[in-house]
């Protein structure tokens, strides 16, 4: 299913939705199709434009920075899918200091890795098992929640996020 991107009356970034959502906001009056895909959403009675970019017609007020979650699929678009240990495909997810000696669960301490480097290391730390990170691990920018929420980040979209960022 499509998603759009919704922007604020202030054109930040706020959220993704399903296109459907973002019909419904507009249908409501409490939002403005910006972008759409040349697309219809036939109803009985009336023809909506398929909408991409959504602006919200008042000011919400965001009372933290988002954050990207840590997760498996975060971690692999942050790291686009490739073993920090040896640039091969990544399919499972390694903690640089493993959680059994102390290592914590956060962005710093993740990294993506291929299964053989995986069972390579085991327990140990990096330079315990002879093996060197590519590219340190690191909390990704603000707006990488966007590149989460969709498989591929629509070119359309690139304008109003480049704005926020």
């Amino acid at each position: 299913m499509r998603s759009a991107l919704v922007l604020n009356a202030t054109y930040e970034p706020l959220s993704v939705v399903p296109a459907r959502r973002a019909a419904c906001l507009v249908l409501a009056d409490k939002a403005d199709i910006i972008e759409d895909d040349g697309t219809l959403l036939h109803a009985a009675t009336m023809s909506l434009p398929n909408p991409l970019v959504i602006r919200l017609r008042y000011v919400v007020k965001v009372p933290y920075h988002r954050r990207t979650a840590l997760s498996r699929r975060a971690v692999f678009a942050r790291d686009n899918s490739t073993c920090q240990y040896c640039g091969g495909y990544a399919d499972s997810i390694d903690h640089i200091m493993p959680r059994s000696r102390g290592g914590a669960h956060v962005w710093d301490n993740v990294a993506a890795a291929c299964r053989p480097c995986n069972l390579s290391k085991r327990d140990r730390t990096p330079d315990e098992a002879g093996m060197r990170l590519a590219r340190p691990a690191r909390t990704p920018r603000e707006l990488a929640w966007v590149t989460v929420s969709v498989q591929r980040v629509p070119d359309v979209w690139l304008p109003y996020l480049a704005r926020a960022g």
